[in-house]
């Protein structure tokens, strides 16, 4: 029983801190407490951001087949121990057991994909002057903050993590506050990899006490994957220290069914993108934008399909939902649909809590969903399906657009160039699909636009990010 998830042989790293406990991990399948953790003190932060720097000194002078080298030890390390990792991942935040094998044998894709390519990316660019010689190089900046959630507690960290490393960077990570067994799970792979000590290290604390870190003199940029109203006050913080920061935000992600989609094909993978990690994902699916001809044999196919999904224990390898990650996002997810139901949207699949334990909520689906409602209007970070229903692709590509945020979005036809042309020059988002549902990957650049932030992380943008692009000229 997952109850009785007390593995040690991966918590037991987070035993010797030295300050006053108050972080916790809180199983969301049983409501039990798993871990307690001790933030650190002002002191120890310092400690430990100098600790990094001085490790950082070293290792910006290595060559690009060393870094490769630990890499793929580092690859290696997370294939090996997947199920264990994938186990934290199933107690601290309620991911399904499988979903999490597949987020730890993702990270190991990213780390070979930057093994492989990171020296390619960031090889000197050779540009005609009238000097005799002029090029741009690509320089490590030193460390690097990156401020990661609970969702994807493995990927989103080694997303930033892969390329920073290869790049020369060095970095600390303030985890979510849930997921401290992750974040520390992590430091000790990097260190078990081979790396240089202290060049990697998490820092637990509350998020509250973020700034100061920010502020010190030793922390060259910042990357963020958060709620909008986070990356507000962290972009607001690194403006003031005049130091670059990349923010992956929220989103409400716009799915369009045009009348000649494949309505099973479309159904299916738009029930497959909504229910992504418990419905938990910047990058799900949220509203379902139907043209009127199709609607309604498209919601009852969606409708039947949301309906079969198991949800239950989610280390149960049959569960498709496990619970939310917690309380408290649970039951604002819950106002949420009952104020976009009081506003006139209509529920026609779930919408209630569960009695029993567990942050558990229901495969969710509303229709007769407009604007003004907060289904309509802002991020539903569970399992919770808007549609709404629209005359023409005239009208279904102005919804989509009609959004504060920008991160995915998809389109679904059989007509392909018409596809195309909607997801290149019409849908307003940083990735836009065609068939498909929105996903990250090593070799694409992903990022958002509007209130989803800014910056780009994977691919040669993303390792560029962090850089200093600097231009070397001889005369």
């Amino acid at each position: 029983m997952i109850s009785n998830f007390q593995e040690q042989n991966i918590l037991h790293i987070v035993s010797n801190k030295k300050t006053i406990m108050n972080l916790k991990s809180i199983n969301p399948y049983t409501g039990e407490i798993i871990n307690t953790y001790k933030e650190f003190s002002k002191k120890e932060i310092n400690q430990k951001i100098e600790q990094t720097h001085e490790a950082w000194l070293g290792w910006k002078l290595t060559d690009f087949t060393e870094r490769a080298l630990l890499m793929r030890k580092l690859a290696a390390l997370l294939k090996e121990k997947k199920e264990s990792l994938a186990k934290l991942m199933t107690a601290e935040m309620g991911k399904p057991y499988l979903a999490g094998i597949a987020e730890v044998e993702k990270c190991a894709w990213v780390c070979e994909y930057y093994a492989e390519n990171a020296e390619k990316f960031l090889k000197d660019q050779e540009i005609k002057t009238d000097a005799s010689k002029s090029f741009v190089a690509f320089e490590p900046i030193g460390v690097v903050l990156a401020i990661m959630p609970w969702n994807f507690p493995f990927w989103q960290v080694f997303r930033f993590l892969a390329p920073a490393l290869m790049a020369g960077n060095a970095g600390v990570l303030k985890h979510a506050s849930n997921v401290c067994g992750c974040a520390l799970a992590i430091e000790e792979l990097v260190k078990e990899a081979g790396f240089p000590e202290h060049l990697f290290q998490s820092l637990l604390v509350n998020g509250k006490n973020v700034n100061p870190i920010i502020e010190h003199p030793l922390i060259k940029a910042v990357t963020l994957t958060g709620s909008t109203a986070a990356g507000k006050m962290v972009a607001q913080k690194a403006g003031q220290e005049l130091k670059k920061c990349v923010l992956e935000l929220g989103g409400s992600d716009p799915y369009i069914i045009l009348e000649d989609a494949d309505l099973e094909a479309a159904a299916e993978t738009c029930v497959n993108s909504r229910l992504i990690n418990n419905g938990q994902s910047c990058i799900a699916a949220k509203r379902f934008i139907v043209v009127k001809s199709i609607a309604k044999e498209f919601t009852q196919l969606f409708k039947q399909k949301m309906a079969a999904k198991l949800i239950g224990n989610p280390m149960d390898k049959k569960t498709q939902i496990g619970p939310q990650a917690r309380e408290d996002l649970r039951d604002e997810l819950h106002q949420q649909v009952r104020k976009s139901i009081k506003k006139g949207a209509k529920c026609i699949l779930g919408g209630e809590i569960p009695k029993g334990t567990g942050f558990f909520y229901p495969a969710t689906i509303l229709i007769k969903v407009k604007k003004g409602m907060p289904a309509y209007d802002d991020e539903l970070f569970g399992p919770v399906a808007a549609i709404i229903t629209v005359k023409d692709e005239v009208e279904a590509i102005k919804v989509a657009n009609d959004s504060v945020f920008g991160l995915g979005s998809a389109v679904f036809t059989k007509d392909l160039n018409k596809g195309e042309n909607i997801a290149k020059k019409q849908l307003q988002a940083g990735s836009a699909f065609v068939n498909e549902l929105v996903k990250s990957d090593p070799r694409l650049p992903f990022g958002g636009i509007n209130q989803s932030g800014f910056g780009r992380e994977l691919s040669a943008f993303g390792i560029h990010e962090f850089v200093n692009i600097k231009t070397v000229y001889i005369k």
